[in-house]
């Protein structure tokens, strides 16, 4: 999974491919939590496969992560029940989309244009853009990257800050649904660099992913990361994960969760 990322990219279709995805994770929080839902619904959640250290299965077997962590949390302080359907980022917008789902936690950043189809929470995560090359290249700076290809993840921030400068550093680009994938095309040496949000490349980077930053961008590509439903839709959820998030801050609950995977 992110920032800080992943620009609005339109799905159309997709309904019966999402439903074939099946439930790749799953989570229920109790309703033992100090809110109460409005009702004994339960709330259907998206989110990516991999995008570490947001989501992704650990050496146990166990689907854990940031925003795993803080939608436990904050339903736990709530009272809500949810699952959580581990899609892939393009599938879990679509299964929003398609009202298979009610909403989405990805690591997804929160831009003008896609306020304009999403309600989003307030921002739980900070974060920018970095490019990446495996760790023996010779490349050490965006002025290295001259002319040549490179890898980029769909629908991102990080990919769109790739397309921004595109034209300036003469770069070939390279589309990919999965990190790992584009990882592994950098790692093979079909390209030079991959473009993603820094703290899942610093994650990455801190568990021996074999890759090395060259670059960021701080300023015009980084964005906050938000939960989202569609416009006008599960207001109910949105304040309650607002209110439970400024709870989990308050408590100390929100730090801990995010030193767990990410030490300072």
């Amino acid at each position: 999974m992110s920032v800080s990322r992943r620009q609005f990219i339109t799905l159309a279709g997709g309904a019966a491919s999402v439903l074939g995805l099946g439930l790749v994770g799953c989570n229920s929080a109790s309703n033992g939590g100090s809110g109460s839902s409005s009702s004994d619904k339960t709330y259907i959640v998206a989110t990516d496969t991999t995008f570490a250290p947001f989501e992704f299965t650990n050496d146990s077997n166990e689907f854990v992560g940031i925003d795993v962590d803080i939608l436990a949390a904050i339903a736990a302080d709530q009272g809500f029940s949810y699952e959580l359907n581990s899609l892939g980022f393009d599938a879990a917008v679509a299964a929003l989309e398609s009202n298979q789902a009610d909403a989405v936690i990805a690591g997804m950043s929160i831009t003008e244009e896609r306020q304009e189809k999403y309600d989003f929470s307030d921002p739980y995560y900070d974060s920018y853009v970095c490019a990446a090359v495996a760790d023996g290249s010779d490349i050490q700076d965006l002025e290295g990257l001259r002319g040549q290809t490179v890898a980029c993840k769909t629908g991102t921030q990080s990919a769109s800050w790739a397309e921004s400068i595109a034209d300036e550093y003469g770069l070939s680009i390279t589309y990919f649904d999965q990190s790992d994938m584009m990882y592994q095309d950098v790692l093979t040496g079909n390209s030079a660099a991959c473009f993603e949000d820094y703290p899942v490349m610093a994650y990455g980077v801190s568990q021996d992913n074999g890759l090395r930053i060259v670059g960021t961008e701080e300023e015009e590509f980084a964005t906050p990361y938000g939960f989202a439903v569609m416009k006008g839709e599960n207001s109910e959820l949105i304040d309650m994960f607002n209110t439970g998030l400024a709870n989990i801050r308050e408590s100390g609950e929100y730090d801990e969760i995010v030193a767990k995977y990410l030490e300072a």
